[in-house]
């Protein structure tokens, strides 16, 4: 049996054979894919997290996630999407380990700003778009997994899911994506302050009856429970079922005496950034 070759007999013997003036070619394994895109018809499914690696909103994900958002203004023929995760997890939030790294690649905060500000305008993006969109959520929904959830027209949740928020109690402000505003005028400004402040984890249940989710079932139901509301919207004339969610929008956002949700990527990169 020949000996095991060390790192370092590994590295000689390539020495040994590899001409010095020839540069061989590295191989680099690609980032995986940070969504699953898989459209039917007039519904398109876009599955978070396909490598099953990682629940939470990288900088990747929210790039991919607005980049699908802003291909739709190409694709009116699409009346509905499906936002779903294909991990353990819907969403564990913010990758706060990115939030790290981007302050010790730039202490100023201006990289974190501009992270900061991807979430507000997927936000935006997925309440402005002319799809209807649903959130089909399972497992933990932490964070901004919520906010991202919260700010689909339609939610659907197992039975088994989780939700929290945690911010308070990781000495931040809840300040992704500028979703307090919308938390608010879906669920209620009283329930929304004692979560928020108390970072309590709640169930299904509760969330369905806070308006967090419109629909809740078991997780081998819960496709079924989706498909219900595609099958008719998909039927639906794409002109009434834009300006039905416009009208809403308008009115949701009319509720709000002032708008403060520009504000917040800057409130949270100032508040990382600064002195803790």
């Amino acid at each position: 049996m020949n000996p095991p070759r060390t790192p370092a007999a590994v590295s000689a013997a390539a020495t040994a054979t590899t001409p010095t003036d020839t540069a061989l070619p590295i191989a680099t394994v690609p980032p995986p894919a940070p969504l699953a895109l898989d459209r039917s018809g007039p519904v398109l499914h876009v599955g978070l997290n396909p490598a099953a690696q990682d629940d939470v909103l990288s900088t990747a994900v929210l790039d991919a996630l607005i980049n699908v958002l802003d291909d739709l203004h190409d694709q009116p023929d699409v009346r509905v999407l499906v936002l779903s995760s294909l991990g353990d997890d819907f969403c564990l939030g913010a990758d706060r380990r990115e939030y790290q790294d981007a302050l010790d690649a730039d202490p100023t905060g201006g990289t974190l700003l501009r992270i900061a500000d991807k979430a507000h305008r997927l936000c935006q993006a997925l309440e402005n778009t002319h799809a209807v969109t649903i959130a089909r959520v399972h497992g933990k929904v932490v964070g901004a997994g919520l906010a991202l959830a919260a700010y689909c027209d339609l939610r659907a949740g197992a039975d088994t899911c989780r939700f929290r928020m945690p911010e308070v109690g990781l000495g931040l402000a809840p300040a992704w994506g500028g979703a307090m505003g919308r938390l608010i005028s879906e669920a209620g400004a009283a329930r929304i302050r004692e979560l928020m402040l108390t970072c309590e984890t709640f169930d299904a249940p509760t969330a369905h009856r806070l308006g967090l989710l419109h629909k809740v079932a078991p997780l081998d139901a819960l496709d079924e429970a989706v498909a219900a509301w595609t099958k008719p919207l998909a039927r639906r004339s794409p002109q009434a079922l834009l300006l039905t969610k416009r009208m809403l929008t308008g009115y949701t956002k009319a509720a709000r005496t002032a708008d403060t949700t520009l504000l917040d990527s800057h409130l949270l990169a100032a508040q990382l950034a600064g002195p803790r």
